[in-house]
């Protein structure tokens, strides 16, 4: 059962305007910078390369993004798949706001990813940097699991490398950041077969990992700065990266599974 609020079906009413996952004024700067911003705009492009490697572009895939946060991932795919039936989920409702400026033909929802309203519905699920904000990030993968049709697929990126935790991981609500074998671990534990895994932002790694480490050591009211000049990036410098960025887009494409980056993206299928 769910509750409408706002013409949207909340699952999870009492989480839609608070809770401890992400902070709901985050949304607005993700908004504001998303568009042109090196990381995201790389990032989609490999989701979108993977969906085109695992489902392919010539069908009517049902997918389900949890997390979607503003809509961003999701605008990406409807263009490239105009004929995947979308649909997006968030828990909190600041986001769905955003998310459907972006979207307004696509179909939003509320939920507690903990605790999935859906049953073998979907070809595929995807969780875009969702996991870490989660403390149960097994229980959401078993959910997810549930929620899959027969041999479904489960797109999922989160940050890597425990040690590159910073302030900057608190601010960001986030509960982990995960190593390769952990996540793969707790995907098998979970009912998934891991197809593909790849680090990113490899060829920028050596900045990130140096930028992380020095702003481990600075106060916490720089670091709020700090945090919000890492997505409010200078424009000269987002312009470097972005074409940095394309060396691994490259590589993943060439069907390389990079070594080490800031980020872990991985394709998991549901056992039969």
């Amino acid at each position: 059962m769910y509750e409408q609020i706002n013409n949207i079906k909340c699952y999870a009413p009492e989480l839609a305007h608070a809770n401890e996952d992400f902070p709901a004024e985050g949304f607005e700067i993700l908004y504001r910078v998303e568009e042109g911003h090196f990381w995201f705009t790389s990032r989609n492009r490999v989701i979108q390369y993977l969906f085109s490697r695992f489902i392919g572009k010539n069908c009517s895939a049902n997918v389900l993004e949890i997390g979607c946060g503003t809509g961003f991932v999701l605008k990406g795919l409807s263009e490239v798949f105009p004929q995947y039936r979308l649909q997006g989920s968030e828990i909190h409702l600041a986001g769905i706001a955003f998310a459907q400026k972006r979207l307004p033909q696509i179909e939003f929802i509320q939920l507690d990813a903990t605790r999935m309203p859906f049953r073998a519905a979907f070809d595929a699920i995807g969780a875009f940097d969702v996991l870490e904000h989660i403390e149960q990030d097994e229980t959401v993968m078993q959910q997810v699991g549930l929620a899959l049709k027969k041999d479904g697929y489960f797109f999922i990126s989160v940050p890597q490398y425990q040690w590159m935790w910073s302030i900057t991981d608190d601010i960001a609500y986030h509960k982990r950041r995960y190593h390769r074998a952990d996540l793969q671990q707790k995907l098998e534990k979970a009912g998934f077969e891991v197809l593909y895994m790849t680090s990113f932002v490899f060829a920028l790694f050596p900045f990130m990992a140096l930028s992380r480490l020095l702003n481990k050591k600075q106060q916490s009211q720089e670091v709020h700065l700090q945090a919000n000049n890492e997505i409010a990036i200078h424009p000269l410098l987002n312009g470097i990266f972005k074409i940095v960025m394309k060396i691994d887009e490259w590589l993943i494409r060439s069907d390389i599974s990079l070594p080490f980056g800031g980020s872990l993206i991985v394709v998991a299928k549901k056992k039969g």
